[in-house]
């Protein structure tokens, strides 16, 4: 297949009979062996009382992973925006593009937290998330010195750090009508995705920013040497997702061969095998096929891998063949 840039966002998923710690430190390793690899960018996400999620902190974190390599984009998948004061997000950008000058990004999304309790500790509601667009509009005027407030932010004025967009729900409009890049998901849902760069790609407005769209498409890619251990990678996220969707927690990703060993009521059934199907999964030729078809409906410039699994050599090992498939 043609060469196309190539991405990852980690979630530092915790696992089973693993710690919090030991999520974050796989993060910064797996990050040092996609630079290794070629990849063009690695992302931290943010998540916030999730049992199964170590990645709360996603610019402390891409500070570690900046400071790790050496020559690897590094950003956010993403920011939520509106958890945080505009000023303060733009300052901790602006720190870290500092520190390392034309490799960081500004991922950013509209998600104000999973729970009512987690809302409530945040000081935030669901209504939070309509104020997104004027966040963003804050947010990048603290760069270019527009504030009204006569406050300048430090060391963030004067400096350019890529935005990006994570395309949910209103999302795609938002982008356009800002004229960032943005990042579209999942693949589970291709339809529905179309519709979302279409509508970008027809509203969008160049900007300072950028002067075309930009699309990047996110999901879940595993590649392995066969359909079997392919779709072995996908399980334990299955499982973990099905469990949150039944019981209302969201685990840490426990081994394939223990969920395989798992009684499930029905409905966790249906949710598991729901959460295994749609994803690009198989043999390198099989993958390269789905990837060249992906490529070709959507016009994307670059994938967002946002593969979790508990393997982490596995992860690792289909992450290098994904490299090698990708870079013609």
């Amino acid at each position: 297949m043609d060469p196309v840039r190539l991405s990852v966002l980690d979630r530092s998923r915790t696992r089973e009979g693993h710690t919090h710690p030991e999520a974050l430190r796989d993060t910064v390793r797996l990050a040092r062996e996609l630079e290794r690899l070629g990849y063009h960018r690695v992302w931290v996400s943010e998540h916030h009382g999730v049992p199964g999620v170590a990645g709360s902190a996603p610019t402390v974190l891409a500070a570690a992973v900046a400071g790790a390599t050496r020559t690897i984009r590094v950003g956010t998948g993403g920011v939520m925006l509106p958890n945080h004061r505009p000023l303060v997000v733009a300052e901790q950008f602006g720190v870290l593009e500092s520190l390392f000058p034309g490799r960081i990004d500004m991922g950013l999304g509209r998600s104000v937290g999973f729970t009512d309790g987690v809302r409530r500790a945040l000081g935030r509601d669901k209504g939070d998330a309509e104020d997104f667009e004027t966040q963003l509009a804050e947010l990048l005027g603290w760069f270019r010195g527009t504030s009204p407030t006569g406050v300048h932010a430090r060391p963030a004025e004067g400096l350019t750090v890529p935005p990006f967009v994570l395309a949910m729900g209103e999302g795609a409009g938002i982008a356009a009508r800002a004229g960032l890049p943005m990042v579209i998901g999942d693949l589970r849902n291709r339809e529905k995705m179309r519709r979302g760069i279409d509508h970008y790609r027809d509203r969008f407005r160049p900007s300072a920013w950028a002067p075309e769209p930009y699309v990047v498409v996110s999901g879940t890619i595993a590649v392995a040497d066969t359909p079997e251990e392919a779709r072995r990678l996908l399980i334990p996220e299955a499982w973990s997702m099905a469990h949150s969707r039944t019981h209302g927690t969201f685990p840490p990703l426990p081994p394939a061969e223990r969920v395989e060993a798992l009684a499930m009521t029905g409905k966790e059934r249906d949710f598991y095998e729901s959460g295994l199907t749609g994803h690009i999964a198989g043999t390198e030729e099989q993958v390269a096929h789905e990837l060249e078809t992906l490529l070709k409906e959507t016009g994307a410039q670059e994938l967002l891998v946002t593969t979790s699994t508990y393997d982490r050599e596995a992860l690792l090992d289909s992450y290098r063949r994904l490299a090698a498939i990708t870079s013609g």
